[in-house]
């Protein structure tokens, strides 16, 4: 990003530059060593990747760790949960009143379900703005406490009608049922969780906090077991051929880059050779 009254500005994510009155410029591409004057950027080299080996960029940025404001290769990060959202419906449709989300982690998504579905879309949740991302917390119990002060249910919205609950992932598996229960508690005829992203069933090895398989909620239970243990009428992920889709729909670049993305977490394919 160029701040004409500073120099240069560099960060992970572009919408950081918005904040302190930055224009985005471009990103650095895999493997580029760039020299920042006052000139401008230039391109010292590109490294190329070993055996001619893709980019393997998270995928899980767009899933659910960027800002949806953010710009990854040519793209806001929001088209893309949008058209993950459209090719959701186009996967796991189904006979709904409304459809909705999860306030902010799920709505972009939601968004896109509506649109190609046809289902109009409704808040149904509200959100308590001062309680953190329950993803990240350590525990357990911290978690499930977390979703109780975290939402409260919109009951004119969800009393008597059958809803389409989509959120951006499942990883544990511990927010989501507490928030079916409320649903049902404040009226819902029928609850359908559809989640914009394929199940996780591999742990990061690139420094991200997912463990360990066994606390992946998706290699205990399958879609329908998970739906029952939810307490959900059905249950559908985004396939990763969809997400693939979703992702590579708006890409732009102005580069002769590859475009590749890392999946491990979804896959098992990683993208370096694991020795231990």
């Amino acid at each position: 990003g160029n701040n004409e009254a500073e120099g240069w500005v560099v960060s992970s994510e572009s919408c950081g530059f918005l904040s302190i009155g930055a224009r985005y410029e471009r990103e650095v591409v895999p493997g580029e060593i760039v020299e920042l004057t006052e000139a401008g950027v230039k391109t010292v080299t590109i490294v190329e990747r070993i055996d001619g080996a893709l980019p393997a960029f998270c995928i899980f940025e767009y899933v659910y760790f960027a800002r949806s404001d953010s710009i990854f290769e040519g793209q806001m990060v929001y088209t893309v949960r949008l058209e993950c959202g459209k090719m959701l419906a186009r996967e796991a449709w189904v006979d709904a009143d409304i459809v909705s989300s999860v306030p902010e982690s799920g709505t972009a998504a939601a968004h896109g379900f509506s649109r190609e579905s046809g289902i109009p879309f409704a808040e149904v949740l509200c959100k308590n703005r001062y309680v953190g991302r329950t993803f990240i917390q350590p525990s357990t119990r911290l978690r499930q406490l977390g979703v109780a002060k975290k939402f409260g249910a919109l009951s004119e919205n969800v009393q008597g009608k059958k809803l389409i609950l989509i959120d951006d992932s499942i990883v544990r598996g511990n927010t989501i049922g507490p928030i079916v229960k409320l649903l049902r508690d404040a009226g819902a005829k029928e609850v359908h969780i559809r989640i914009a992203s394929p199940p996780l069933l591999y742990p990061c090895y690139m420094g991200i906090n997912i463990p360990t398989r066994e606390e992946l909620i998706a290699n205990k239970l399958d879609t329908l077991k998970l739906a029952q243990h939810t307490g959900a009428d059905s249950l559908a992920y985004l396939s990763v051929k969809g997400l693939h889709e979703a992702v590579r729909h708006n890409i732009r670049s102005n580069n002769k880059t590859p475009i590749g993305h890392c999946t491990a977490c979804l896959t098992g394919e990683y993208p370096q050779k694991l020795e231990w």
